[in-house]
């Protein structure tokens, strides 16, 4: 079975239950791995957590199918997690579902892979498995994922509520659904017992918004403001900013520019349109417009491929994830500052 973010909420506790294979994969590498981990918390047991690489499995395709007929070390169920990169996993896959006996649940996030990878087309008419592909999110599907979450907390609010919620969440679902469970709890609602949800409860424990503590540097650096820069890295290790959020945060500000560029089209007025599109939220309109002068055509594609080479050499190295950082940011302001000089 296959399914993309719009739909997996609704398809996931069905697969969790029938499906023993999982190929998580899609250019939103965060909300594949959310996924994935949203998958082994629904398992009725999942016991042991077993890691294993793609390049485990492309040197050895036997081993993830020994792996999950393997008995676990405390005598209890299993399920294992692989990291991959495009297509690493597909031998061992089929060498998985070709053997006999039963076999634990296998989930695999697969970066720079799309839902028309072999491994994905091996798996996708199967009904034990299930292929989820994940785009960037945008606002208006996160805000309508919210609004769902809202709902069967047995909240009631508005679209702007759930929007901003959305927004705090920096457009990541899984921290918009651990808000929306503290704000329930807050104020006692439940579906037999809803109550409504308003701007003081979101006010008094909600979370902050982005803008708040991602945003400056995001700008900062965009909109090629290099002499910004130097206190920006310096505030984000005060306040502990995670830095893989903040690449995120990038990510999907690279993701608005690019929808935003399409809608655009050849128009050269791009402050008049950026201006007059309802879609970019008001307080986003000024910044976007300007990056948006800077950040087109060939030049954006660059930028999301430095971006996508800078979240793999973080995951890759975790302890310096802080510098690799710092180094890529400095190298995309210098790039930006150049293009605002032209």
């Amino acid at each position: 079975m296959k399914a993309t973010q719009k739909d997996f909420a609704a398809v996931a506790p069905r697969a969790a239950r029938k499906c023993s294979v999982f190929f998580f994969c899609g250019p939103d590498e965060s909300g594949a791995a959310a996924a994935a981990q949203r998958i082994a918390g629904m398992l009725d047991d999942p016991g042991e957590r077993i890691e294993l690489s793609g390049g485990d499995l492309r040197r050895d395709p036997v081993l993830l199918g020994d792996e999950a007929r393997s008995i676990s070390l405390f005598g209890g169920n299993r399920h294992i997690i692989v990291r991959a990169s495009g297509d690493e996993a597909h031998d061992a896959v089929e060498t998985l579902l070709g053997g006999t006996g039963a076999a634990c649940p296998v989930l695999i996030v697969a970066t720079s892979a799309t839902d028309k990878a072999r491994t994905a087309k091996l798996l996708e008419k199967r009904d034990d498995a299930l292929v989820a592909m994940f785009w960037p999110p945008d606002l208006a599907s996160v805000t309508a994922s919210v609004r769902s979450m809202i709902e069967a907390a047995g909240l009631r609010c508005g679209n702007e509520i759930a929007e901003r919620l959305a927004r705090a969440a920096g457009l990541d679902v899984a921290i918009a659904q651990s808000e929306v469970s503290k704000l329930a709890l807050y104020l006692d609602a439940s579906p037999q017992s809803p109550r409504t949800l308003d701007e003081r409860a979101l006010d008094e424990i909600g979370a902050k918004t982005e803008d708040d503590g991602l945003m400056p540097i995001v700008n900062a650096v965009l909109s090629g403001q290099t002499n910004r820069l130097s206190g920006e890295l310096h505030r984000m290790a005060e306040v502990s900013l995670n830095p893989l959020g903040v690449l995120l945060a990038f990510e999907r500000r690279a993701a608005q520019l690019a929808q935003v560029s399409a809608r655009l089209g050849n128009r050269r007025d791009v402050g008049d349109f950026v201006r007059n599109d309802s879609r970019v939220f008001f307080k986003e309109k000024r910044d976007v417009a300007a990056q948006l002068a800077i950040w087109r055509g060939d030049k954006l594609a660059r930028m999301v491929a430095k971006l996508i080479e800078l979240h793999r050499a973080m995951l890759a190295t975790n302890s310096a994830a802080d510098e690799v950082l710092a180094q890529g940011l400095a190298m995309i302001a210098r790039e930006a500052a150049r293009a605002e000089r032209r």
